[in-house]
This record gives structure tokens, C-alpha cells and sequence, in this order.
């Protein structure tokens, strides 16, 4: 059922009330007007509302049993108000149709964040193990993911968004190679993690019509799912951060795992190629930890055992700076 479907329900229930209101006082025409003229207003002001995300037919239902309980309670106490029979029985279709609609309404955008509170007592979801983690479009392409939550190092369900799913999909239609190459290696890698049995993960189905970007929505659905988000896009990870979201960085994972390595320590390296200085050669340890060596350029090819003069850490990772041992 639609907000639209809904809202134009509301609108005839609103006229043919009116209507009948109307009658009541020899009124026809004015009452089926002021109903209809009720109904837009209150439409335009639900429209005018904070757009969320849908959850489904049973919270609607709940907000329609809500509306009617709600209405049911403030009519009993207009009942204790000497009012005629007659305004009587128009306020109480009147509020059982408003509050109605905006129970409905309002359960059906706020199911992500849907919570039935009473005094002390908070009931939430429990199908899921210790929360959910949202996985963006970086991580799935990294693959890394799926290794990491299998050695359990990660908890909970994993939640792939649908509009995550579009931007991989527009990533393996595209003309450039190499996104299209990413684009196919992310779904390749989704599609084996729905197939692994260890691997808990979910689609989530639901859109954010509210919002165009897709970092902007995943940092709203985690808030909204009380869950985490997991991401290698250090732009995103820091947005999310300052908005308040746990982040989950695979990369920062990596980084905070590696070997310990100081100043005045003997490694064993392959100089593989030129460094952006004259005479500097580039190695990499087995992380991927970048090594300049100075004077390694003629050595470029061959194993050698260098000496680390200093240890550059950046935001994107570890530089180690080094001589050949001995010079």
C-alpha cells in the first residue's frame, strides 16, 4: 500500500465524512467541501513532514491501531463535556480519521527507527547479532570483508543497501575499464559471500528517496539502524565520524595489525623499482608497507638488507625510510 494510495483514501474518507457531517445540518454541499478542504491541508502538512525510510505493512497497521486507540482516548474525555450527540459524533469521526492517518503515515516512514517504548522497558530487534554493520560500495570491492568477519574478528549482520547494490551495478556498466573491472569484482565478491554459510549478510531492500548521494544515505541508515558502517573510503569514514556513526576502516584495521618495526632495524628487502629521488630505490614488505631506500636504485632486482633510518606514519598508511646497512 502507498503513500499515495493512502493519502488519496484519506482524502475521499475526509469528503464523504464532511458530507455526511454536512447533511446532519441540512448542509450538504458545505460539509463535503470542508472535508475535502480538511483533507488537503492535513496532506500538505504530512507532506511538509521529515521523509524516512519505509518498513513495511505491519508497522502501518500498528499505527493505525495507535491512531485509534489515541483517538478513542481524547473522545472519551470530550464525552465528559456536555457537547450535543450530534458535534459529539463528528469530532469522533474526526479524530478517529485524523489520528488514523497519521498513525499510519508516520509508522510507515519511521519503521527503521521503529521503537515501542514504554517506562524502563525497550523493546527492539532481535534477530540480529549484536547490531547490524552497513558495507559500502569500497569495502565489497576491497573483498577483504569477508575474510576479516569470518576470523571473527567483526560482529553482526552484514547490510548491503539496495542503492549500494545500483552503484556497483552502474560501476560494471560503465565505459571506463577499470571501473567497470571493480564494478564486476565487487558483485562477483557479494555474490560469493551470499553463498558462504559463515557469512551473515543481507539485503536491505529499502531506498532513501530523501537523498542523492550514496554516502549521505549510507550515513543516514546507520544512524536510523542504530548499526555500523564498514568502509575503506577515508573521506566517508571521516564524515560519518563527525555526524556521530561508528566506523568500521578495514584499512585502519590493517594498519593498527602490522609489525612494529623501529628506527636502527636490520630488514630484508627487493628493491623493485625507482624512487622519486635521485638514486632512491622502492621496496614493499609483505603488508604493503612502502620501504625508500637511499643509494637502492643500482640494486633495483636484487634482495638486499637495509637499515631503517625512520618511520613515517600518514593517514594513509606507513612509510619506512632505510640505507643498505652498512653505508
Amino acid at each position: 500500500m502507498t503513500l499515495s494510495f493512502i493519502r488519496l483514501f484519506f482524502f475521499v474518507l475526509s469528503a464523504v465524512s464532511g458530507y455526511y457531517i454536512g447533511s446532519l445540518y441540512g448542509k450538504d454541499w458545505v460539509g463535503l467541501t470542508s472535508g475535502a478542504a480538511v483533507a488537503v491541508v492535513w496532506i500538505f502538512l504530512e507532506m511538509g513532514l521529515k521523509r524516512v525510510s519505509v518498513r513495511g505493512l505491519s508497522s502501518m497497521v500498528f499505527g493505525l491501531l495507535f491512531g485509534m486507540i489515541m483517538a478513542k482516548l481524547i473522545s472519551d474525555i470530550l464525552s465528559m463535556v456536555p457537547f450535543d450527540e450530534t458535534i459529539l459524533s463528528s469530532l469522533r469521526v474526526g479524530l478517529t480519521l485524523v489520528f488514523s492517518y497519521l498513525g499510519a503515515v508516520m509508522a510507515l516512514r519511521g519503521k527503521d527507527e521503529f521503537n515501542l517504548i514504554i517506562p524502563y522497558v525497550r523493546f527492539k530487534r532481535t534477530d540480529l547479532k549484536e547490531g547490524v554493520v552497513l558495507v559500502d560500495t569500497s569495502a565489497i570491492i576491497d573483498g577483504r570483508i569477508a575474510d576479516i568477519y569470518r576470523s571473527h574478528f567483526l560482529s553482526g549482520r552484514l547490510v548491503v543497501p539496495r542503492f549500494v547494490l545500483h552503484e556497483l551495478q552502474r560501476l560494471a556498466d560503465s565505459d571506463d575499464d577499470l571501473k567497470r573491472q571493480r564494478g564486476r569484482r565487487g558483485m562477483e565478491i557479494l555474490r560469493a559471500m551470499q553463498k558462504d554459510s559463515a557469512v551473515d549478510i543481507h539485503i536491505h531492500e529499502d531506498d532513501l528517496p530523501g537523498e542523492r548521494e550514496v554516502d549521505l544515505k549510507l550515513i543516514k541508515l546507520a544512524k536510523m539502524m542504530e548499526g555500523r558502517l564498514c568502509t575503506t573510503d577515508f573521506n566517508l569514514s571521516r564524515i560519518a565520524s563527525i555526524q556521530g556513526t561508528e566506523v568500521l576502516n578495514i584499512n585502519e584495521l590493517v594498519n593498527s595489525v602490522k609489525p612494529v618495526i623501529f628506527a636502527g632495524e636490520v630488514i630484508d628487502v627487493q628493491i623493485i623499482k625507482e624512487g622519486k629521488e635521485e638514486s632512491q630505490g622502492v621496496a614493499y614488505l609483505d603488508d604493503g608497507t612502502m620501504v625508500v631506500v637511499s643509494d637502492g636504485r643500482r640494486h633495483i632486482g636484487q634482495r638486499v638488507k637495509v637499515a631503517v633510518t625512520s618511520v613515517l606514519q600518514t593517514q594513509a598508511g606507513r612509510m619506512i625510510f632505510a640505507r643498505l646497512e652498512g653505508r
